[in-house]
């Protein structure tokens, strides 16, 4: 069984899409465990029954990971309510789910899964093969929405010679195919149902929607079909959308949240700290990449030397300060440092406010006026006076102009109608982006492409590493985007709370876990 490690390096590297981290208010009641008063404990045979309040930054806009771009779709639904063929495990590594075992061919292009035997999804019908390939031709839909069509599309053949077998036959060879399938884009959909999963999803996984109440909560129940329904300890799951900072930080400590990952509480952590006996707090290092992005079909950012005198006039240190508190780490180019394979790229277009003012009077932009849109993640509205700050210095007029989220994935995600934006990228699998045909980024560059392609047609580890290191340094040169510092996230929990996290490999809440 291949139990390759969820990283991108001396495998491959496939097309994904952006995410980000954010949202709105919520009520309590709905969370209490059934015939337990707010605040009183429940009774001693009731705990192991008790539900579970989780903290989220962002509202999920759907619940079909395979239509939509947001992350938070996948912390809901991923491994809960919608189920790829593997699952990744927050030590990186990409393990059984719905298939129980896989091979490839020595050259990485014929890949075969064994599938779960009586697996049922939860409207009755039956997984086997027919949907994993009914799944994978829909992703790889050319009409299709699925923001990794790329690892679909890769997919030359499916062949099904029995219900409980898939061979995948692959244009490209793919040594992270399993990691890669453990993500939310890969999720097993029931084909009559798989229409109707951005409101009401079906799947084959533990848990099933019970309400979702629009701007303040989503609950979850436990399926009791469910093929290990003994084994999940938590009956019900209710997500909390709370997008300050400050209301997350207060609703931990009043005892309302009993979870939140990836929460914006850095500068209250002391309080956390200090009461080991309530609280346990994580923190771990990401596959994010926060960058100021750049529409590059926008004059001036059209000039490759307007885009490097923004990079070389962003204080990498100081956005970090002032984004996310000092928990993060510069990054010069489109990968985190802890990524096989990464190149500091730190030093290309290093912070040098001198040599970007050269260069922008080289470009005659000196006096340029751009927008910097932020959405109402509470890093990017941070990080954004600072940006506009050192790009004042060097001569740009940059004006904020603060976006609801869903105004950010229809005007700057969809529509490219913008200048600037600060965004967190989360998904470990997405520097395909770069060579990705009518990206918001809008980057051309037929050399890229070209180096990109050679990588991925490779089956050899060492050749991939080596033109991944070239792709990291054209990208850095080209000054794709602003790069700007790998994401420490931090998560609080109830010290009582069994089960949570303690990497953060990929954005999703395994509740299946959690237990009290």
């Amino acid at each position: 069984m291949d139990r390759r490690r969820f990283t991108l390096g001396a495998a491959g590297m496939a097309g994904g899409a952006m995410s980000p981290l954010l949202l709105g208010a919520a009520s309590l009641a709905e969370a209490q465990t059934p015939g337990t008063a707010k605040g009183q404990a429940p009774a001693a045979g009731a705990a192991a029954a008790r539900a579970v309040v989780l903290g989220m930054t962002l509202e999920p806009n759907s619940l079909d990971p395979t239509t939509g771009a947001a992350s938070a779709i996948a912390e809901v639904v991923l491994y809960n309510i919608l189920e790829p063929l593997t699952k990744v495990a927050d030590d990186g590594s990409a393990t059984p789910l719905l298939a129980t075992a896989w091979t490839a061919s020595p050259d990485q292009r014929t890949w075969t899964f064994q599938l779960r035997p009586n697996v049922r999804f939860q409207n009755g019908e039956p997984f086997n093969a027919a949907a994993v390939r009914f799944s994978f031709e829909r992703a790889a839909a050319d009409h299709g929405l699925n923001k990794d069509r790329r690892v679909f599309a890769n997919i030359a053949n499916i062949q099904t010679p029995d219900p409980l077998t898939v061979v995948l036959s692959l244009r490209q060879p793919e040594p992270d195919l399993p990691a890669l399938l453990a993500q939310s884009t890969a999720v097993i959909v029931e084909p009559r149902s798989a229409a109707g999963n951005a409101q009401t999803p079906v799947g084959t996984g533990p848990y099933q929607l019970e309400r979702w109440q629009r701007g303040a909560s989503l609950s979850l129940t436990a399926w009791p079909a469910y093929r290990d329904a003994a084994a999940i300890r938590v009956p019900r799951v209710v997500f909390r959308f709370i997008g300050e900072p400050a209301a997350q930080v207060a609703a931990l400590l009043a005892g309302d949240v009993d979870l939140f990952p990836r929460v914006a509480a850095a500068r209250a952590l002391s309080q956390f700290k200090a009461q080991p006996q309530r609280f346990q707090v994580i923190t771990s290092s990401s596959r994010a990449k926060t960058i100021l992005a750049m529409n590059h079909l926008r004059t001036p950012l059209k000039d490759v030397r307007v885009r490097r005198a923004i990079v070389m006039a962003l204080d990498r240190k100081a956005i970090i300060q002032a984004s996310a508190d000092g928990f993060g780490v510069p990054i010069g180019s489109y990968v985190t440092p802890d990524t096989p394979g990464y190149v500091d790229c730190t030093g290309i277009n290093a912070y040098n406010p001198a040599a970007a003012r050269k260069l922008l009077e080289e470009a005659r932009a000196v006096g340029q006026s751009l927008t910097l849109k932020l959405p109402p993640v509470p890093y990017a509205r941070q990080a954004g006076e600072l940006i506009v700050a050192q790009l004042a210095q060097i001569g740009l007029n940059v004006r904020i102009e603060q976006i609801e989220w869903a105004q950010w994935l229809s005007g700057v995600y969809t529509n490219k109608a913008y200048d600037l934006t600060v965004i967190s990228h989360v998904e470990p699998y997405d520097f395909g982006n770069l060579a990705r045909p009518g990206y918001y980024w809008g980057y051309q560059n037929a050399q890229f492409n070209a180096l990109y392609q050679r990588m991925q047609s490779s089956a050899d580890p060492a050749e991939r590493l080596r033109l991944f290191g070239e792709a990291q340094r054209m990208v850095a040169q080209d000054a794709v985007a602003g790069f700007l510092y790998q994401p420490q996230w931090i998560t609080v929990a109830k010290a009582p709370l069994k089960g949570v996290w303690q990497r953060s490999p990929l954005f999703a809440n395994d509740l299946s876990r959690l237990s009290w």
